[in-house]
This record gives structure tokens, C-alpha cells and sequence, in this order.
């Protein structure tokens, strides 16, 4: 005779059934986003060419080529130049060299190029070179008179390793006395009354001193008249 199987207690059912609920439901729906992964905003510049100047300082160069002098600030002046020096520098293909190929064809490296001859104008304290206006020359017209680099950087140093400077044109400044020229012909010139006018008396025109004549010799041509009509009566 088998032994009667054990039923389980209501207490170990109801165990079971409570672990059942309480298993955690996934959602699908709306599955978590992934982050992104950080870039880092950190960017390496590399060197590009120098910012040519302005047009302003474009006109100032022009201005000493063609006559000579200068009226700017000398510390002003040689920014200027020094801008447009290392415009010029960078625009001719041995740039792009590499090293020693710069060294082949220059006997130095660019940087090296452009420092020399930038610390060679930055030299100057007391004023520009006694050749700034050569100098001006050469920047303005570089690349249609020396065909590479090495030729025109030869024609700066001999144009840099001097001693005596320039001092500023007290002159007028030809901008200043261009524009105060142009002010002068657009204002209109005022005729000034004349001296009878301003004092308030009108003198004849010429048109009425002749009608006036003519009324005077009248009165004298009757006058003498009535005076000679008692002589001939005493007669």
C-alpha cells in the first residue's frame, strides 16, 4: 500500500505565485538611446598664409613710392611693412617646398628667410631705412619683376642693410590738400555787396547818373534863362 503523496502547504503555493508576479517586465517600445561618442573640440590650426593688409595700408605704400616721403607714425609705418612683407614672402611656389629643397634653392629654409629679413626692418627704431621708398617699390611690384624668391630676397637685404633713416615729411598731406581742394570748388562763392550796400546807401547805376545829368543841365539851362530876361529889359 502506497503512503498517501504530500500536498504542499498553502504557504509554500502562494510563495511560488508571488515570485511569479513580481518578475520584471520589459518594454520594447522605446529602447534607450545611445550616446554619442565625445569629440573633442580641441583642433590643431596648422599655419596659413599671413593676412595681407588692408587697402589702407596698400595706399600708404603707393603713396611713398611715388613721391619718396611719409607722414605716418614710423611704429605704424613698420607694421605696415612688415605685413606686407610676409604677404609677399608667401606667395612665391618655394613656399610649399619641403625643407631641404628650401635650403637647396635659398641656402636657408622659408621661416628662417622670413625671419631674417622681417627682424632686419623690425631693427629699425628711430625711423624707416634711407631706401623705404625702393623698398615700397619692391613689395608692390615683387612678383612681376623678380621671377623667384631667392632673387627677390637678395633685393630686400640690400635694401634693409643700411643705416642711415628718414625722418617724416612735415609737408602737407597730398590727401589732406586734394580733399581740401575738392571742398573749396564744390562750396559756391557768395558775392559780397557791395561797400555802398553794406552801409546802406544805392548809388546810381550808370543809366540813372545820365538821366540825372540830363535833369540838372535842364535846371541850369532855366535858370539862366529867367536871369537873362531883366537884363534884356533894361536894355
Amino acid at each position: 500500500m502506497m503512503p498517501p503523496t504530500a500536498e504542499p502547504s498553502p504557504d509554500h503555493a502562494s510563495t511560488s505565485s508571488g515570485d511569479k508576479d513580481s518578475d520584471p517586465v520589459l518594454d520594447n517600445s522605446s529602447p534607450a538611446p545611445i550616446p554619442a561618442p565625445e569629440v573633442s573640440s580641441h583642433r590643431e590650426e596648422e599655419p596659413g598664409p599671413e593676412t595681407p593688409p588692408n587697402k589702407e595700408g596698400g595706399d600708404v605704400l603707393e603713396l611713398i613710392a611715388s613721391t619718396g616721403k611719409f607722414w605716418h607714425n614710423w611704429d605704424d609705418l613698420k607694421i605696415m611693412l612688415s605685413s606686407k612683407l610676409k604677404q609677399v614672402l608667401s606667395e612665391y611656389p618655394e613656399v610649399k617646398m619641403t625643407g631641404e629643397e628650401q635650403k637647396a634653392s635659398l641656402g636657408e629654409t622659408y621661416p628662417e628667410l622670413m625671419k631674417r629679413l622681417d627682424d632686419a626692418l623690425l631693427s629699425f627704431d628711430e625711423g624707416p631705412p634711407f631706401t623705404l621708398q625702393r623698398l615700397c617699390e619692391i613689395l608692390l611690384t615683387a612678383k612681376s619683376i623678380y621671377p623667384n624668391l631667392s632673387k627677390l630676397a637678395l633685393a630686400l637685404e640690400k635694401n634693409l642693410l643700411v643705416t642711415s633713416t628718414l625722418t617724416a615729411c612735415t609737408d602737407p598731406h597730398p590727401l589732406a590738400t586734394q580733399n581740401q581742394d575738392e571742398t573749396d570748388k564744390a562750396t559756391p562763392i557768395q558775392q559780397q555787396p557791395s561797400h555802398s550796400e553794406q552801409n546802406g546807401v544805392q548809388h546810381p547805376t550808370a543809366a540813372d547818373g545820365d538821366e540825372i545829368m540830363a535833369d540838372v543841365e535842364t535846371d541850369i539851362g532855366d535858370e539862366m534863362t529867367i536871369d537873362m530876361e531883366p537884363l534884356e529889359e533894361m536894355k
